[in-house]
């Protein structure tokens, strides 16, 4: 469960986020997703070549 701050420390929602998801799992799900895409879209490319090949 996450800990709840106290009332007098306002907490702003970067921290929240922070709390809840750690920066370095942030930072490998936009890197992951971004090569994902790259390799789909050189896949893609591969097959489109191809295509006109023929």
């Amino acid at each position: 469960m996450t800990p709840v701050p106290p009332a007098d420390k306002p907490v702003g929602v970067r921290a929240r986020f922070e709390a809840t998801f750690p920066r370095g799992l942030i930072i490998r799900l936009i890197a992951y997703l971004f090569v994902g895409h790259l390799f789909a879209f050189f896949v893609y490319l591969l097959f489109v070549l191809g295509g006109q090949n023929q």
